[in-house]
């Protein structure tokens, strides 16, 4: 986006655009969603405009909070730090979900986050870890907030634990992170499981 107004100079068009947007997306970052940062407030405010209009809207990591925060729930640190390779377990609730249709009711799955949140008020439950309660949520049909990570390819992990921002969750690991571990099994996921929100936009 560039700079000028809320969104740069042609902050109304830019506005209108997405309103008419067959549905949206909102990823991870190393940030957090309580820093001042003038652009996580207007990414809040452009989620909850969509929100309102009744469009599909996807948030993985960073975004899911954002969903969360949006809806009036409390984003903090999570008990520890979750990096790496973790089982997901899916509740009765996301066995039965169309997103997740494809998953097993256990599947390994790539985390990075530091922070959790409360379940937004009626929120659907779909998914959880060892160490983090909520890891996937609904709220209505089209709205999904996923905690974990299902787009990263060996690549991007490989870049995450160079990046300098990230480093620091990186060097609290008992050991190194295998990119490769379970990346087969993880396309396939990333495949059906976005396939199945794609699925959303002609609703």
């Amino acid at each position: 986006m560039s700079r000028g107004g809320p969104l740069g100079t042609a902050g109304t068009s830019a506005r209108a655009t997405l309103a008419e947007a067959a549905g949206l997306i909102f990823l991870g970052g190393p940030m957090s969603v309580n820093d001042p940062l003038p652009y996580l407030r207007l990414e809040s405010e452009i989620l909850t405009q969509a929100i309102g209009r009744g469009q599909p809207v996807l948030g993985i990591c960073l975004g899911s909070q954002l969903i969360a925060q949006a809806l009036g729930s409390r984003v903090y640190r999570n008990p520890v730090k979750e990096i790496g390779w973790f089982d997901l377990r899916l509740t009765d609730a996301g066995r039965n979900d169309r997103l997740f249709g494809a998953m097993n009711p256990t599947e390994t799955v790539f985390h990075w986050h530091g922070e959790t949140f409360d379940l937004p008020a009626g929120a659907v439950r779909l998914a959880h870890s060892d160490a983090c309660a909520n890891q996937a949520f609904r709220v209505g049909t089209k709205v999904y907030g996923l905690q974990f990570h299902l787009e990263v390819t060996p690549a991007m992990i490989a870049d995450w634990c160079r990046q300098d921002e990230n480093c620091g969750g990186a060097r609290e690991l008992d050991g190194p992170i295998d990119p490769e571990r379970n990346r087969g099994r993880l396309a396939q996921l990333a495949e059906r499981v976005f396939g199945n929100w794609c699925d959303l936009l002609g609703d």
